[in-house]
């Protein structure tokens, strides 16, 4: 079939959804190895099959290195130091020790939340809103009342953010508040909310008419312009998350010292 190694070309609740008892199980871990094992697992499968440019896959890879520093340090020195006052001392500052059973914590924490994180965007980064909300009414029989209601709020947001854009150019031209400094700062931001409230006012009106106008919620169901494919490529896929999730599980208990 065409698309098998691309992410992006299959079912969108199978790639938000296939991961969660992954997620569920890197939560209840505790130690480094396994979580490390499903991140590293997980953005190898977004690099190969995700289809993201190389500036995207390194601004993932630093990032999530730089939150495992953050938090690994953080997260240590939360530690209750009764909890580890039997470990090494690595530091003194002042009064306060840094233990290697405290670091340890932290790590084991970051390491958690980076893994959750990658499975994250597996979906998030191969999926786009919309389809979402196409397979939920089509595959999980969500009322498309609720959904494309939901999806046409979500279309707000690019709509206010260009806006927002047109709305700066023209202050700038008529010189509305200019100079520098915090209080100018405040002025010139203040100066945006009645404009773009206004026009976010009639944009909701001109969709509410144009849903009314095509009958929207005058039937319980409704046809689907775009179909969201579910066949057996999706299983597979769903199947090769839990099974990776239980490999990582399994070779990092093999890779510990008992």
């Amino acid at each position: 079939m065409n698309g098998l190694g691309d992410l992006r070309t299959y079912n969108p609740l199978v790639k938000v959804l296939g991961p969660v008892p992954v997620m569920v199980y890197v939560v209840t871990t505790r130690d480094v190895l396994t979580p490390a094992l499903v991140a590293l697992g997980a953005f190898a499968v977004l690099a190969v099959a995700g289809r993201q440019s190389p500036r995207v896959l390194a601004a993932i890879a630093g990032g999530a290195a730089a939150l495992t520093v953050v938090m690994t340090f953080s997260f240590g020195l939360l530690t209750d130091p009764a909890l580890v006052a039997d470990t090494t001392v690595l530091a003194t500052v002042g009064g306060f020790e840094v233990r290697s059973g405290a670091l340890a914590t932290g790590l084991a924490t970051a390491v958690r939340t980076v893994a959750l994180m990658m499975l994250v965007l597996l979906g998030g980064l191969t999926t786009s809103g919309a389809d979402v909300v196409r397979a939920m009414t089509q595959q999980l029989h969500l009322p498309y009342r609720v959904g494309y209601a939901a999806l046409a709020a979500l279309r707000f947001v690019p709509r206010f953010g260009h806006e927002l854009e047109v709305i700066r150019g023209a202050h700038r031209v008529r010189g509305v508040a200019p100079g520098r400094g915090p209080v100018v700062a405040v002025r010139r931001r203040a100066g945006y909310v009645v404009p773009l409230l206004a026009g976010g006012i009639r944009h909701a009106e001109r969709v509410s008419l144009s849903m009314d106008a095509r009958g929207f919620g005058a039937h319980p169901t409704r046809t689907e312009r775009t179909v969201v494919p579910f066949g057996a490529r999706d299983v597979v896929l769903l199947l090769s998350f839990w099974a990776g999730g239980a490999a990582c599980a399994v070779l990092a208990a093999t890779l510990t010292p008992a």
